[in-house]
């Protein structure tokens, strides 16, 4: 059985850090490319960040380019997105995602097999 776990969410002012981790299991981890996706209260889920299974290639959205980092340690079966100057509008839930496809883009919800709970992240200003 799949299992996503997500944490390192929380609460944080304007401009402050934090860092997400995805904790995989029941899967070959580095066979799957991996990705993060935020939805906003009453809005739909939007895509984030993705790598690819070995982590040569990485794709974001505009909305957090160069501000996002997304990383991996198949090692430990673990993604990760280290989030920095973050703003009031990136508070959302993030959820994490796993997709077997080798894809480089893998920006579309439809893409990916497996779903995390999700771990909320608050900003304020």
């Amino acid at each position: 059985q799949v299992q996503l776990l997500e944490s390192g969410g929380g609460s944080v002012q304007a401009g402050g850090s934090l860092r997400l981790s995805c904790a995989a299991s029941g899967l070959t981890f580095s066979t799957y490319g991996m990705g993060w996706f935020r939805q906003a209260p009453g809005k739909e889920r939007n895509f984030v960040a993705a790598i690819t299974g070995v982590g040569s290639s990485t794709v974001y959205a505009d909305s957090v380019k160069g501000r996002f980092t997304i990383s991996r340690d198949n090692t430990n079966n673990t993604v990760y997105l280290q989030m920095n100057s973050l703003k009031p509008e990136d508070t959302a839930v993030y959820t994490c995602a796993a997709a077997r496809s080798r894809s480089r883009g893998l920006t579309a919800l439809s893409q990916y097999d497996y779903w995390g709970q999700g771990t909320q992240v608050i900003v304020s200003s």
